[in-house]
């Protein structure tokens, strides 16, 4: 079967061609500000000339929409729904179109996968967005009645790798316990148990260990003080959770790259922030392991940072007395689109409705 993946992002749509598990070609279309320039905040604004521009390149490569068995795109952020492949309808493209929960261009996977289906005669369908939520009630609670836990993660790649890790073991993922932890711009620790994500921290703008550029859980009643002192306003405590945060806090920089080769040259500065990230995703894993009451299939890493040798030894003198680590460096979201479309068309699985509550 063929099948067509969409993944747009903030400044770049990337397409993939599948024949069944495999990937026979890719792309990374780049959209520069110039090209963006005419859009404003609405991202539907940039729904025909993004879909446009896949077309164009999908004819070029000799991959024609009417081609393919079914077209797979990024999920957006819609209401909170459990996991698994959707069915893109007439009530999903609606929350998308209106950003029921906010603007992103991931929001536009959908609605471009649902226009090329038509033209194709095939299915459209969604995968894994950001906002599932399978995380059990208790999990939710706070401390203050005013304030809940959210659950917004990396869910796309984190399903996509326990169900690698499971195969590996010669099991389902249905039938596993998994500790999954994404190391991206954002880091996601989550408990996987018998395919559902029980809890997990928010890897937005919400608690967890400190990422590249997220600050990651802080000092409650510092936290307080920082934001009625004066000195800030709103918009520049929000920069410091997420985007200012983290890494980018306390060196500068986001890039991982830049921060490995300023460890390997022996800077002592950069080497205790980059091994203080490594502890507080250890210690988020351990809570993770209480959760699961200890048993644990495998701890399963992925994302860039993952390629860093020395990080991910930080991490196993931590964590390994817990379960086994496996270790998959870098993102499967093509793949993993891909693989949720087809296990659909193979009728290996029912395909669900967007029907949140």
């Amino acid at each position: 079967m063929r099948i067509l993946a969409v993944n747009p992002g903030s400044t770049s749509t990337k397409i993939s061609v599948f024949e069944d598990e495999k990937e026979v070609w890719d792309l990374k279309l780049t959209h520069s500000p110039e090209e963006l320039s005419p859009f404003g905040t609405n991202i539907f604004e940039q729904y025909g000339f993004r879909r446009n521009v896949i077309v164009s390149a999908l004819n070029s490569a000799g991959y024609p929409v009417d081609t393919f068995d079914g077209i797979v795109g990024r999920g957006g952020l819609v209401k909170p729904i459990p996991g698994g492949t959707y069915l893109v309808d007439n009530k999903l493209l609606n929350d998308l179109e209106i950003g029921i929960l906010g603007q992103h261009a991931s929001n536009l996977g959908g609605p471009i996968a649902a226009e090329l289906a038509k033209t194709a005669g095939c299915e459209a369908f969604i995968v894994d967005p950001v906002v599932v939520d399978e995380m059990a009630p208790i999990a939710k609670y706070t401390g203050n009645p005013l304030l809940s836990r959210r659950s917004i993660f990396h869910a796309l790649n984190q399903k996509a790798v326990a169900r690698k890790a499971a195969d590996e073991l010669g099991k389902s993922y249905e039938e596993c316990n998994f500790i999954v932890v994404h190391l991206g711009g954002g880091i996601s620790v989550g408990a996987h148990k018998n395919g559902s994500v029980v809890d997990v921290n928010n890897a937005l703008d919400g608690d967890g260990p400190f990422t590249p550029e997220r600050s990651g859980g802080l000092p409650a009643g510092d936290l307080a003080k920082l934001c009625f002192s004066g000195e800030y306003t709103l918009n520049d405590v929000k920069k410091m959770i997420k985007g200012n945060g983290g890494i980018v806090a306390y060196l500068g920089t986001n890039d991982m790259m830049q921060v490995e080769d300023e460890v390997e040259k022996g800077n002592q500065e950069w080497l205790v922030v980059y091994q203080a990230m490594a502890y507080q995703i250890a210690k988020e894993t351990g809570a993770m392991a209480t959760v699961l009451k200890g048993s644990v299939d495998a701890v399963v890493i992925s994302g860039g940072i993952a390629y860093d040798k020395k990080f991910i030894g930080w991490l196993k003198e931590m964590i390994d007395f817990i379960a086994p680590v496996i270790v998959y460096p870098g993102e499967m979201e093509m793949e993993a689109l891909a693989l949720g479309a087809l296990r659909v068309l193979r009728k290996q699985e029912e395909p669900k409705t967007y029907n949140p509550e």
